[in-house]
């Protein structure tokens, strides 16, 4: 299992160890994009550890080894280059830094722009929908929660890694949830639910999100809110 999906599901601890090793690995094997591959494993697992200074300054060092391949218009470079700036604006979008976050989503929107299409180099899953995907989050981490409302259904994402696809979904629903749209927010989750049971069932936003619902809401027995939340062990009422 990979340091990306292990951040994934909240084993955050175990992803940044396979991280390292995986980093380590690139090290010795000196090819940029191997480096870069694992950097940005490294990447989501410092973000699910909140290190996120420590994720800005990898996925920026990483990004420069990837330079030479990008002139040369390598699609592989072009699409590890475009996530690690990806990565490194979610870093600085939660460490509120709006003008850094803005400026390596501008990079990454370069890179895809350069690509021309949403490929899946690398299983990154980099194009421009998915730069779009993470402007929005960057957004929401932000505080533009009306931006994310307005704009994040009108994402296409068929096509898209899974993944992608229920964080996304994850991210919507938990702006509905900002504002008390929660008959909404549950039903974007369930979407996402149906998508991957285990992506949204491990997810600590889900949890988040489920629990601030749950403790407003006016009905809980035996309710739809209810089931997912027991489903995804935000609550424990049986």
């Amino acid at each position: 299992m990979t340091a990306t999906t292990l951040s994934k599901i909240g084993e955050a601890d175990l992803a940044w160890i396979a991280a390292e090793r995986a980093m380590h690995a690139a090290d010795v094997a000196d090819d940029p994009l191997v480096l870069a591959s694992a950097a940005r494993s490294g990447t989501h697992a410092l973000l699910a550890t909140g290190r996120f200074e420590d994720a800005l300054e990898l996925g920026n060092a990483a990004a420069k080894y990837l330079e030479p391949r990008m002139r040369e218009g390598d699609a592989s470079a072009l699409s590890l280059y475009g996530m690690l700036h990806l990565r490194a604006a979610v870093a600085a979008a939660r460490h509120r830094e709006r003008a850094t976050a803005n400026e390596l989503l501008g990079k990454a929107e370069e890179a895809a722009n350069s690509l021309g299409r949403d490929a899946n180099y690398w299983h990154t899953g980099f194009g421009p929908r998915n730069v779009r995907l993470h402007q929005l989050s960057a957004s929401l981490d932000l505080g533009d929660i009306s931006d994310v409302i307005d704009h994040g259904p009108r994402v296409d994402t068929d096509g898209l890694p899974i993944e992608r696809q229920v964080t996304h979904l994850i991210d919507l629903a938990r702006a509905l949830s900002l504002l008390a749209k929660d008959d909404q927010a549950l039903q974007v989750l369930l979407s996402a639910e149906q998508k991957s049971p285990s992506l949204l069932r491990h997810s600590a936003t889900t949890r988040e999100v489920l629990r601030t619902m749950y403790r407003r809401a006016p009905v809980k027995k035996s309710s739809l809110l209810l089931a997912l939340a027991q489903r995804c062990r935000a609550v424990n009422e049986n």
